[in-house]
Formats: C-alpha cells, structure tokens, sequence
C-alpha cells in the first residue's frame, strides 16, 4: 500500500511494488514547499473517476493511476480498504495533486501541514 513519508525536505508517495507495475510508476516525489494545501476527502475513489486514466482503476475498489482532466494531472492511490483519504494540492510541479487512500486522513493531514 502506497504510503506518505517525509525525505528531507521532500514528500514522497512511496509505492509497494504491485502498485509500481499497476501504475506503470514509480515512487513519486515533491518539495514540501511546493505542498498548497491539504484536504480530507471522505470518498478518496471519486476524483479518479473523471479524466483519462493510465494505470490499474477498478472503479470504487482501487485505483493506482495517473489521471488526466482537461484542466490537472492528478496520482491516485486508493484502494478498497482505504476509501477515505486525503488530496495534496502542489503548485510548480509534474502534478497538480496527490490523491492518497488512508486509514485515518485526519492525522496524515496533520503531518504533512507541520512546518
């Protein structure tokens, strides 16, 4: 299961291998100061379920893919036992948001808006 760890002064979404083949991806990575905001999200599936998609999505039960809208570029990594979750805003890099399955949002929220 993707997990959120803190490199430095960077963020990174680090991928379990099944998700590295399932989204033709590897780890992401991202400056802290690039972080714009961070919201919880009670239904962490929906927002990968517009845009064009490139990666595994069964819809409502995992996703691990890049999404594609006309307007942004989102990563999702949700799965089935972590339909909540949390979006990570950036500005100034490769994706406009993170979306990120998890057991408890709320305190991942926490961590990832301490300075």
């Amino acid at each position: 299961m993707a997990e959120l760890l803190f490199e430095g002064d960077e963020l990174v979404l680090h991928l379990s291998g099944v998700e590295k083949l399932e989204a033709v991806h590897g780890d992401l990575r991202a400056p802290r100061s690039a972080v714009r905001s961070v919201e919880v999200l009670d239904d962490a599936h929906e927002p990968a379920d517009h845009g064009f998609k490139q990666g595994e999505r069964l819809p409502g039960y995992s996703e691990v893919a890049i999404v594609r809208t006309r307007s942004q570029k989102l990563f999702a990594a949700v799965h089935h036992d972590t339909p909540r979750g949390v979006r990570i805003n950036f500005e100034g890099t490769g994706y406009d948001a993170w979306i990120v399955g998890s057991a408890d949002p709320e305190s991942l929220k926490a961590r990832i808006e301490q300075p």
